[in-house]
């Protein structure tokens, strides 16, 4: 099950979101959890483990941009889409580039451009954590740690 956070001032928008989603093709395979204040949805991602975030851009107590890069902050691994009313590139590009947003969505969103989009999301979260956990496996080989030491043939321990 994939674990969703979807975020939006407007509690309508935000529960046409979760109705698109829970009967779309994606809709057995996700878990979401809504919310419409953004300081509750920070607090919560520092609590439970997403793998998508879904967020709007211009909310008024915090926009967009300024909580999916906090979000980044605290949850790297967690992939970002950001959607928004607006049509202005610069608005994409400034939340690609602050918050490193996977995808921007415009509003309203098309059923099928969003459940691609949400697919393409989690194959790319599985990527990252994959490489994270190669990484990770990879300095333990080089670095044994505490739990592990390496031996020369005489018993030596190898530094």
């Amino acid at each position: 099950m994939a674990r969703i956070m979807l975020i939006d001032d407007d509690p309508h928008l935000l529960a046409a979101l979760q109705r698109t989603l829970r009967q779309g093709p994606l809709g057995s395979e996700l878990v979401t959890e809504a919310f419409d204040d953004p300081f509750r949805a920070l607090d919560r991602i520092c609590v439970q483990d997403f793998d998508l975030v879904i967020c709007d851009f211009m909310m008024p107590k915090l926009s967009g941009s300024e909580l999916l890069k906090a979000l980044k902050d605290v949850a790297p691994s967690t992939v970002r889409i950001m959607l928004s009313g607006s049509r202005d590139f610069g608005t994409a590009l400034h939340a690609i580039n602050e918050a490193e947003v996977f995808r921007f969505i415009p509003k309203p969103w098309q059923e099928d451009e969003l459940d691609q989009a949400i697919r393409q999301a989690l194959d790319y979260r599985q990527a990252l954590l994959a490489d994270a956990a190669r990484r990770a496996a990879a300095e333990d080989a080089e670095e044994p740690g505490l739990f592990e030491v390496k031996r020369g043939p005489d018993g030596s321990v190898i530094l």
